[in-house]
């Protein structure tokens, strides 16, 4: 994550153990997410609908970031016991497997929010640009403002995701056509559960759960990371956030997370707290006070460009200009 090594502070982090070492906080998490989910289905026909959403939600999107720590080795030293905890496919269209692998190269790319080489980017290439006619412009232009996102978000992404699957699968990616069949078992398993034995409408499940719940998530990836010529000046940081927080277990504090990706998501807030100044320094100060400060200011506004600045500096006549990150100073003058 950083341009060099010794921009990073020293945490004095222990190696692994063996493979009695648990990450309890994160075994506790694991525990509240499955009892809420079965919870939540088993008594769906007697939640109102107004609880339910929320709830439903909430619960998806926690586990979406319980799957983003299984990724990074925790709880457990044993990474097939941990695969296990996360591999439940409650949002229905992801495999686990197809996040791991795209997450992981999002990680390991020295070109960080490129379109072309990071695939977690949210910036087109001109390529991409060309080909997506005047709706899928639109439809973009929309999905840069934090309403759009919530709205049309997960719809492009969960569509847009499918189809490169299955093109990928008919064109004979080995690796994906192992996980599919693997990932389409757990899905039988949670329509079983959720239709024959909680009698629960797969579009009430989609409704309340899986559409929600990746809004949510899309939340997270809003302003996360941002392009600039410094590698380590694309990832950001949000502060003040005990809700979104614990949602996304503390990856609002993204750029510590990025430093050290093998951090368990506990850690991460005394850290930043006890090296706050030397995070900003390594991230040129990519600071956004709240997700509450984001909301007022990207609700319908653009966060950024659309077409990535380094494949086309002109940028698109559609995208905003760049714009300053909110500081706790910037916010207070506008405001």
């Amino acid at each position: 994550m950083a341009d060099s090594d010794s921009d990073l502070p020293a945490l004095g982090l222990q190696p692994p153990r063996g493979w009695w070492d648990v990450e309890w906080p994160t075994m506790v998490v694991v525990i509240a997410i499955y009892a809420a989910w079965l919870g939540l289905t088993w008594l769906q026909a007697r939640i109102p609908l107004w609880l339910l959403l929320p709830a439903g939600a909430i619960t998806v999107a926690w586990h979406g970031s319980l799957q983003h720590e299984v990724i990074h080795r925790h709880p457990t030293r044993l990474p097939w016991l941990n695969r296990i905890l996360a591999f439940p496919p409650v949002m229905l269209w992801l495999p686990l497997e197809s996040y791991r692998h795209s997450h992981l190269a999002h990680h390991d790319t020295a070109e960080l929010t490129d379109p072309q080489e990071d695939p977690e980017s949210n910036y087109l290439s001109p390529a991409q640009w060309a080909r997506l006619g005047t709706a899928g412009r639109l439809a973009a232009a929309a999905n840069a403002t934090l309403l759009g996102r919530l709205l049309l978000g997960p719809a492009l992404s969960i569509s847009g995701f499918l189809v490169q699957e299955l093109k990928d699968v008919l064109r004979g990616d080995q690796v994906k056509r192992r996980y599919w069949p693997v990932h389409l078992a757990g899905v039988a398993v949670i329509l079983t559960w959720l239709i024959s034995t909680c009698h629960m409408n797969l579009l009430r499940y989609i409704l309340c759960f899986v559409y929600p719940g990746q809004s949510l998530a899309l939340v997270r990836s809003f302003a996360e990371h941002r392009a600039a010529p410094g590698r380590a000046h694309r990832t950001a940081i949000v502060e003040h956030s005990p809700f979104w927080g614990l949602l996304f277990l503390n990856n609002n504090l993204h750029v510590v997370h990025h430093a050290h990706p093998h951090l368990p998501w506990y850690r991460l807030p005394q850290v930043y707290r006890t090296h706050r100044a030397a995070y900003l320094r390594l991230n040129g100060g990519l600071l956004y006070p709240s997700y509450g400060a984001l909301f007022r200011r990207y609700l319908i506004k653009p966060h950024d460009v659309l077409l990535h600045p380094a494949c086309h500096p002109d940028a698109s006549p559609s995208a905003t200009s760049q714009e300053v990150p909110l500081s706790p100073n910037t916010l207070s003058r506008r405001s």
